[in-house]
């Protein structure tokens, strides 16, 4: 959520940011309902000090013994009116809060202006894309012709968007998951956490899942639960509503779950094959941060994203989102793309990104930089270190052979039971 204090200060610079964020008067209707919010106020103080002063003044004729009858009606009549008053000031911060949950954070400075991804800055490229003598397969064929991926009996499970892993494909998700998690906490000093995969709507509020996006999220029926979309979603809130030391930070989280999504408006896109699924696996980094660090934690991040795709052999760019496709929550956001044989193209494995105090503010996460000082917020940033099932299938596609079978990474092979190749066979 944007500070309040900041917008009022400073309304033509947040129209201006968010402008390039293709919102145009995003904020309209909100700066009408804050000058009738002060306006009120104005008189409410204006009546507490009237009333104030007429009690001192019944109370005097009181101890006078003359007729006080008349003013006491009158600071009734103002009581009365201050207590409506009142009411219209908390119907007016309701409406507020509202407009201002549905309004996403303002870009850093950095961050390339225009209206799509077609705006996207290209930072870096890392690998060479595998030349193959053959006609190379694309994961969904690949998958299915191994006899490790069956996306028709998962259909008739599930529906469409879902897949069943047999075999050597099972274990090469979970060497993915273990790997991932391995290489983060052993070199990268993030700490493992294991979390609940449902969440209340006060988490997903937080991170800015909700009011906004509600219907990409999967809902416990009758409950106020939700599937977790994401990681980031626990790993973010597990100090909601708390005042961290400031000696403490920055924190370091990371955490494997399976990720629900409904994907409502995706249809057509990526549905082939396991890279845009209803239900997916997915290893998350989330970092708590003193807002003067964050952005040189933003790189850190994204450099541990980066080097476990590195130590898997798997070539990926690094982009810089443009102002019109980060995310609703980020300020910057960088996508690791991963080199996709099947589209020739490469394809979105990683978003690490700042959110600086955007989703602190929603979640009420703060700090103390020092033991009298006043709390402040934190910055909270996220990534995918990585999206696991995007992991299989660039394997698959980037690995394979002229006769359908796949070489086994080498880091892999030791959560293989030494597997270094994945053949039919030996499925």
């Amino acid at each position: 959520m944007l500070d309040i204090k900041y917008i009022r200060s400073h309304p033509e610079q947040v129209e201006e940011a968010l402008k390039k964020r293709n919102l145009v008067g995003a904020l309209d209707q909100f700066l009408d309902l804050d000058r009738q919010w002060r306006k009120i106020l104005v008189q409410v103080e204006d009546l507490k000090k009237f009333r104030n002063s007429a009690s001192q003044e019944v109370g005097k004729l009181k101890k006078a013994g003359q007729d006080a009858g008349e003013l006491q009606d009158k600071v009734r009549q103002v009581g009365q009116e201050i207590k409506a008053l009142d009411d219209q000031v908390k119907e007016l911060e309701t409406s507020m809060d509202a407009i201002l949950l549905n309004v996403p954070n303002l870009p850093h400075e950095s961050v390339p202006v225009g209206p799509d991804e077609e705006s996207n800055l290209e930072m870096r490229r890392w690998g060479e894309p595998p030349k193959f003598d053959f006609e190379p397969q694309a994961h969904w064929d690949l998958g299915p012709g191994l006899d490790i991926l069956d996306f028709e009996r998962a259909s008739r499970l599930s529906g469409a968007r879902f897949t069943v892993y047999k075999g050597a494909g099972a274990r090469l998700e979970r060497a993915v998951i273990n790997f991932y998690l391995d290489v983060h906490t052993s070199k990268h000093g993030y700490r493992e956490i294991w979390t609940p995969f449902m969440v209340n709507a006060d988490c997903m509020m937080g991170t800015g899942q909700l009011p906004k996006f509600a219907e990409d999220m999967f809902k416990i029926e009758g409950r106020e639960m939700y599937l977790v979309p994401t990681a980031e979603v626990p790993l973010t809130n597990l100090h909601r509503e708390e005042i961290l030391d400031g000696a403490d930070l920055p924190l370091y989280f990371t955490a494997y779950t399976p990720c629900f999504r409904a994907e409502a408006g995706a249809a057509g896109r990526d549905t082939r094959g396991i890279i845009r699924q209803h239900q997916f696996n997915k290893v998350e980094l989330v970092k708590l941060t003193r807002p003067e660090n964050s952005y040189e934690e933003l790189e850190k991040l994204t450099a541990d994203a980066e080097e476990v795709l590195q130590l898997l052999g798997l070539p990926y760019r690094v982009v810089l989102l443009s102002t019109g496709d980060m995310g609703f929550s980020s300020a910057k956001t960088y996508d690791l793309e991963v080199w996709m044989p099947s589209y020739n193209t490469y394809k979105e494995i990683s978003s690490c990104s700042n959110c600086e105090d955007f989703q602190a503010r929603r979640a009420n996460i703060r700090y103390r930089p020092e033991p009298k000082a006043r709390p402040q917020y934190v910055h909270t940033l996220n990534g995918s270190g990585v999206a696991v099932g995007r992991t299989v299938a660039a394997i698959l596609e980037n690995y394979q052979q002229a006769d359908g079978s796949i070489v086994v990474p080498e880091v892999l092979r030791p959560y293989m039971g030494g597997l270094d190749k994945i053949t039919r066979e030996g499925r």
